[in-house]
C-alpha cells in the first residue's frame, strides 16, 4: 500500500485527502468537505452583500437564485455550483478567483519600547526642543505616522514647520504650548488638538517640568486625476452596480 503524503503547497488538499489502495484510488468525501469549508465561500458572499447594504431578496433578484438558497449558501449548508457562483461573482464585479484565493493576513505589528529609537528634533540635534520616538516604523506603506514626543523645558520655541496632511496631538503629561499660524494655545495633560498640518506650526514647553505627548500625522492622499469618460455603449452596465441576470432556478 502506498504511504499517504500530505501536500504542503498553497491551496492544496488537506492531509489524508487521497486514499490510495491497490484496488481503490479516490479523494475522500470528508477531505473534500474540509477543503471547501476552508475557503469560507459563504462568508465571502455575505461580506460582499453586506458591504453593498443588499438584502437576500435583492441579491436573489439580481442572480436569479432563491433567497432561501442564498441563505443556506452563506451559512455553509449548501455548496454552490460553478454556474451559480459565477452569477454571484458577476453581480459584485468579482472574478471567480476571489472566492478561492487566500485571504490577506490581518495587519498586526507590535513595537516594543526597548526596540524604539529616541531621536532629537529634526534640524536641531545639539539643542533640541523635543525628542521623539516613532511608534509605527515597522509598518510598511503606513497611512499614518504615530510618535511619542518628550518636550524639554526651558527651551526656545521649536523650529516652525509644516507638512502635508493633518496632525493630531494628545498631551499625556505636563504643559505644552502650540502655535498654529497666528493662533497660540496652551494645552494641559489630557487636552488634545487636531489641525491642518499645511499651516506653519511649532511647540514649546513653557514650564519647568517636561511635557510628553502622543502625536499622529496623517498624510493627505494624492489628488485624483480626472479621467475623461469613454463613450458609453448602447447598453451600458456599471462596474459598481449590481447586474441582474436572467431568472433561473437554484
Amino acid at each position: 500500500m502506498l504511504a499517504k503524503k500530505p501536500m504542503d503547497t498553497a491551496g492544496s488538499l488537506p492531509p489524508n485527502a487521497l486514499s490510495l489502495e491497490p484496488d481503490n484510488s479516490h479523494v475522500g468525501e470528508q477531505a473534500v468537505e474540509e477543503y471547501i469549508s476552508e475557503k469560507r465561500i459563504g462568508e465571502r458572499i455575505k461580506r460582499l452583500r453586506l458591504k453593498k447594504s443588499m438584502g437576500l431578496a435583492e441579491l436573489a433578484n439580481h442572480t436569479g437564485l432563491s433567497a432561501s438558497f442564498l441563505s443556506q449558501l452563506e451559512t455553509g449548508r449548501v455548496v454552490p455550483t460553478l454556474r451559480n457562483l459565477t452569477r454571484i461573482a458577476m453581480v459584485f464585479s468579482k472574478d471567480l478567483s476571489y472566492f478561492f484565493d487566500a485571504e490577506p493576513t490581518t495587519l498586526f505589528r507590535i513595537h516594543r519600547r526597548s526596540d524604539r529609537l529616541r531621536l532629537p528634533e529634526t534640524g536641531a540635534p545639539d539643542n533640541p526642543n523635543y525628542y521623539f520616538e516613532s511608534l509605527g516604523y515597522l509598518v510598511p506603506e503606513r497611512q499614518l505616522d504615530p510618535y511619542f514626543a518628550e518636550f524639554v523645558p526651558g527651551r526656545q520655541e521649536s523650529r516652525s514647520h509644516r507638512h502635508e496632511g493633518c496632525e493630531f496631538l494628545f498631551v499625556t503629561s505636563g504643559t505644552l504650548q502650540i502655535r498654529h499660524g497666528a493662533i497660540t494655545e496652551r494645552l494641559e495633560a489630557g487636552d488634545a488638538v487636531y489641525f491642518d498640518a499645511n499651516t506653519t506650526h511649532s511647540y514649546t514647553c513653557p514650564t519647568e517640568q517636561p511635557a510628553t505627548a502622543l502625536i499622529v500625522t496623517l498624510q493627505s492622499p494624492p489628488a485624483a486625476i480626472p479621467v475623461p469618460s469613454p463613450i458609453a455603449p448602447t447598453s451600458p452596465v456599471s462596474r459598481n452596480s449590481p447586474q441582474r441576470l436572467p431568472l433561473r432556478g437554484s
